[in-house]
């Protein structure tokens, strides 16, 4: 792998399905994340060797590294728009970055499964659709490992921690607020409550990420279920677990909001992290 200056680890929103790829009612309603992951690029500055990303939408039974040397696109969202599946990003893997992460995670004594099939799903391309366009930086997928254990994930991030000096940018692709009922406006009425629970989870994990030392944050993270407010924000876990990862790999690096919104009509409050 190349080496650099060191890279930031991003934890990101990545939205609703092909949410930035289509019209909504009303229309603002993605705008700001959308412009906040056109910004992450000139955020980062140097142009990584390669992306390494940790998407919710990947679940084995073991930490699996997609290893197809051109993936294809997983088109895994339902009931969008035509179009929305004729979205493109032609990029590739890169073998050096395969091989690294197995050494790695063989070095701390992780098991690492190989894909050699996987696509890209959506927690990968959209956003990276946005943050690098230009589809010219090598991209490798790792999956999430079933059971979702914080402390596994942290773990996880510990190990991939050199990669930020080789040149990798490390992204942790999820939702820091994920309730689909009130995401889909079914049931839960956030903008109608007086007391919105997602501000709740969402003042804490800010805390979490940026007020407390890197010790305390891994402690505040494994026990994240005990948050204000932790299961009304995640009823389940999924997209919260990539920041995990993150963490991980952000050793003793402070961490920043580098995105925080009132999603409009909606009413929740969701967050994006820089680490470094």
């Amino acid at each position: 792998m190349s080496s650099g200056s060191r890279l930031p680890a991003l934890y990101i929103p990545h939205g609703g399905g092909p949410c930035f790829f289509m019209d909504w009612n009303p229309a603002d309603v993605w705008t700001g994340m959308g412009d906040y992951l056109r910004e992450i690029a000139s955020q980062v500055g140097q142009k990584p060797a390669a992306i390494l990303v940790i998407s919710a939408h990947w679940e084995e039974a073991e930490f699996t590294l997609q290893t197809a040397p051109q993936p294809d696109l997983l088109f895994d969202y339902y009931g969008f728009p035509p179009h929305t599946y004729q979205i493109t990003y032609p990029t590739h893997n890169a073998s050096g970055l395969i091989a690294r992460i197995g050494q790695l995670t063989a070095q701390a004594g992780i098991t690492l499964n190989h894909d050699e099939t996987r696509g890209y799903d959506h927690g990968v391309f959209i956003p990276l659709k946005l943050i690098y366009p230009d589809a010219d930086i090598p991209v490798a997928q790792l999956s999430l490992k079933k059971g979702l254990d914080p402390a596994e994930h942290i773990r996880l991030g510990q190990a991939l921690a050199p990669l930020r000096d080789e040149g990798v940018l490390i992204i942790g692709s999820g939702m820091s607020f994920h309730n689909m009922k009130a995401l889909m406006g079914r049931g839960v009425n956030l903008a109608g409550q007086a007391h919105n629970f997602s501000h709740d989870f969402d003042d804490w994990l800010k805390a979490t990420a940026t007020e407390v030392s890197s010790a305390e944050r891994v402690d505040r993270l494994i026990h994240w279920s005990h948050a204000p407010a932790a299961r009304d924000a995640h009823p389940r876990e999924e997209h919260l677990i990539p920041l995990m990862v993150v963490a991980g790999a952000a050793s003793d690096d402070a961490g920043a909001v580098t995105y925080s919104q009132t999603l409009p009509h909606i009413n929740a409050a969701i967050s994006g992290y820089q680490f470094g």
